[in-house]
């Protein structure tokens, strides 16, 4: 058997294959962050044929001055639960464990867009921030206060029916720029150390099990560089796999930092583009590591994994862009 056809088993999640359909923002969503119909045709489209193995939905945020974007879907109150339990109902009909991506901007945001104070670990404007703000520096009371609506999010998404929840410590967003020392500069239990700078993932992660239980899957996002002098590095991203599998995550999802999906410098032009970074993570941790970027056949992802790059594979472009993407791949690609 192909390895891509192999199932696998973690705790709380069955996937009849090693493929997975990654986090892709829509944009689809009401202005208050509302799931419509447009959005669940978008996942009913990709997902119908219960091809893929996993899929992981667009990042939802958790309160509203954590906002990234325009129409991005949010999970930050009750009355979303309605929206989220009929995404939930759409991909579950396909077979497939689905898995409700959670997120905070932080600094990424602008107060032009939330009408709210931007947050961010310490007071150093975010490369991404269009008006170039100065956030404020986050509180012990602002960190808890996070930590409990990541917590709340995820209530909701195992109360809709989601199979489990992702925290979004990647491309930029809150939880990143605490491990990225590009954009956390405090000096206290949250700063310096890549233990003491992974410290608010940590904490949002105990926030949410308490919330969901033992049983109840939550993935982590990491991002695993920001190819910059001074950022986050690939002994970073090891030592970070480490400690998120001594706390039970199930699988990690690797992807890119401060940078996004994106590698600078036309880096980003092959299969499996962040594959240093995924073998970063699988160097010193042995939980399954997902592996995005640039993969556009079912034979590019087969090779990755004969290559042992990582333990699944993540296409998300060539989804995004053609809803059936998998159907006419799984046609040629055999067993």
């Amino acid at each position: 058997m192909k390895k891509l056809l192999e199932p696998l088993n973690v705790p709380g999640l069955k996937l009849k294959n090693r493929l997975v359909m990654p986090p892709m923002a829509t944009s689809k969503g009401e202005p208050d962050g509302s799931i419509n119909q447009a959005v669940l045709d978008y996942y009913r489209e990709r997902t119908k044929d219960g091809l893929i193995g996993l899929v992981i939905t667009e990042h939802f945020f958790v309160r509203p001055d954590g906002q990234a974007h325009p129409r991005q879907l949010s999970a930050a109150d009750d009355g979303k639960l309605e929206g989220l339990k009929r995404l939930a109902e759409v991909v579950n009909q396909s077979g497939s464990p689905s898995v409700l991506q959670i997120s905070h901007a932080g600094g990424w945001t602008s107060s032009s867009r939330t009408s709210l104070p931007i947050l961010a670990p310490s007071a150093v404007p975010h490369p991404k921030n269009a008006d170039q703000e100065v956030p404020r520096a986050m509180t012990d009371e602002d960190v808890e206060a996070v930590a409990a609506a990541f917590a709340a999010a995820a209530g909701r998404a195992k109360k809709a029916g989601f199979s489990g929840v992702e925290l979004h410590a990647a491309h930029g967003f809150l939880l990143y720029q605490f491990f990225t020392p590009l954009l956390n500069r405090r000096q206290d239990r949250f700063g310096g150390s890549v233990q003491n700078r992974l410290r608010l993932i940590l904490d949002v992660y105990e926030a949410v099990r308490q919330e969901v239980g033992g049983d109840y899957p939550i993935l982590v996002r990491l991002g695993g560089s920001d190819y910059a002098e001074g950022g986050v590095s690939l002994s970073d991203v090891s030592a970070a796999a480490k400690r998120l599998e001594t706390m039970g995550v199930p699988i990690l999802d690797v992807s890119g930092g401060l940078n996004g999906f994106a590698v600078p410098g036309g880096g980003d032009d092959k299969p499996g583009y962040f594959a240093p970074l995924a073998e970063a993570a699988k160097k010193e941790a042995s939980l399954p590591v997902i592996l995005t970027g640039g993969v556009t056949t079912l034979a590019q992802a087969e090779k990755l994994l004969e290559e042992n790059k990582a333990d699944l594979i993540g296409v998300g472009r060539a989804i995004f862009h053609d809803p059936d993407w998998a159907r006419r791949e799984f046609a040629s690609f055999g067993r």
